[in-house]
């Protein structure tokens, strides 16, 4: 997310200075590699660069390659990085990662590269999924050609650039089957899928790719301690809202980096806020009877997680206060509560908290525990599979459950 949001805000400044650039999107991966499908990077005429597709290997080579695109408006290129074999470090990159990558590189002078910058910004502006399909590989004889897309908004307005009909209507109801499972998740689920096409005169490959809205995060509490919580979250992309009761803690020279500051009593949030399946919250306002009518708020809400800071035996007790009150919570209710907040990883220091905390939403968003990697049996990634036809080459998927879902099968 963060990655977007630092490509988008390049673009628009190296678009009115007038200068030359190019994108590289990683649009196929296969094997262990650094980046999955969809990670990009801006590459400018001066050397800069805004983002990355590897860790650090392939960003020089791909930059090399951009520059007939960027300076003769070449055609857009898809280029493969096969590291599964020891004979890469000959030929220059000696990445060992055992993966293969195919990096599409293309001029940001045409404007079906622009396009697909303008509708992310306008995803996350709009705080709603979209879909975009590109092609990436095309062989035979089709009007298909590479870097033509689809984009799919979240309303269900279809702006085509893929040429080839027969495509195009193929790629239409795989992107509406791929957008609909994210929009019905409200996140929970993340699908960027490549599919293979037969046509009548040629076989064309397509990244369909789920342009995910930024993060919500309500911070309540703006203490020292919310302080670095904001920062770590606005590192991830995230959008950060703090609330607070206090007007002399709700300033912008206190959370410069918050995107919305509100001032307002627990009893009254709801009239400043509308809950959403998508939002994560953090309570750490440090007053026993603010965060019981948080709590009371919070629980009933569609909210993915709730963490509040304190020792468990605080939040026993003010579970058991609310039911004396008359409010019991749901089972469902307390299994997206978290406390005591955060991952185990000895934390002491209010920066040492945040990281703990930020890192626990963000297991949760991606439905993983947490743990080591090295204690993970598998792949660190989603996994990859093909269905029966042979039809969907690479799918990922995070559910609650934890279990892989393709659509079509």
């Amino acid at each position: 997310m963060r990655e977007f949001q630092d490509i988008i805000k390049a673009f628009k400044q190296i678009a009115n200075d007038g200068r030359c650039c190019a994108l590289a999107t990683v649009v196929k991966t296969k094997g262990s590699v650094y980046r999955r499908p969809g990670a990009r990077m801006l590459l400018v005429e001066d050397g800069q660069t805004i983002g990355s597709i590897s860790g650090g290997c392939l960003e020089g080579d791909v930059f090399e390659r951009s520059q007939p695109l960027m300076f003769y408006s070449g055609k857009p290129v898809v280029v493969q990085y096969d590291t599964t074999s020891s004979e890469d470090i000959v030929w220059g990159l000696g990445l060992g990662c055992n993966g293969v990558v195919d990096v599409l590189i293309e001029s940001l002078n045409d404007a079906s590269a622009r396009s697909q910058i303008e509708f992310i910004a306008d995803c996350l502006h709009q705080g709603k999924p979209g879909a975009v399909a590109t092609v990436f590989r095309v062989e035979g004889e089709t009007r298909a050609s590479i870097a033509s897309r689809l984009l799919l908004k979240p309303d269900g307005t279809v702006v085509n650039g893929i040429e080839d009909r027969q495509l195009a209507h193929s790629v239409l109801q795989d992107a509406r089957r791929v957008l609909g499972e994210a929009q019905l998740s409200d996140g929970k689920a993340t699908l960027s899928q490549v599919g293979s096409y037969t046509l009548a005169n040629g076989t064309a490959e397509v990244f369909i790719e789920v342009i995910q809205p930024l993060v919500p995060l309500l911070v309540f509490g703006a203490g020292h301690d919310a302080i670095p919580v904001v920062e770590f979250a606005k590192q991830l992309g995230w959008h950060v809202t703090v609330i607070d009761s206090r007007p002399g803690y709700t300033t912008r020279d206190r959370v410069p980096l918050a995107d919305e500051i509100i001032c307002s009593e627990p009893e009254n949030i709801q009239a400043h806020l509308t809950f959403n399946p998508r939002m994560v919250a953090v309570v750490m306002t440090h007053n026993y009877l603010r965060d019981q009518a948080l709590l009371r708020s919070l629980l009933p809400s569609p909210l993915r997680y709730v963490g509040i800071l304190g020792p468990k035996s605080r939040t026993q007790r003010l579970l058991q206060d609310l039911q004396a009150d008359g409010f019991i919570p749901t089972a469902a209710q307390l299994h997206r509560l978290y406390s005591p907040i955060g991952l185990d990883i000895g934390a002491n220091a209010p920066e040492a908290i945040a990281l703990a905390i930020v890192a626990e939403i963000q297991a949760v968003l991606a439905n993983r525990s947490g743990g080591a990697l090295r204690e993970r049996i598998g792949s660190i990634h989603s996994e990859e599979v093909k269905k029966g036809d042979g039809r969907w080459q690479m799918a990922e998927a995070k559910s609650m459950d934890g279990v892989l879902t393709l659509l079509n099968s």
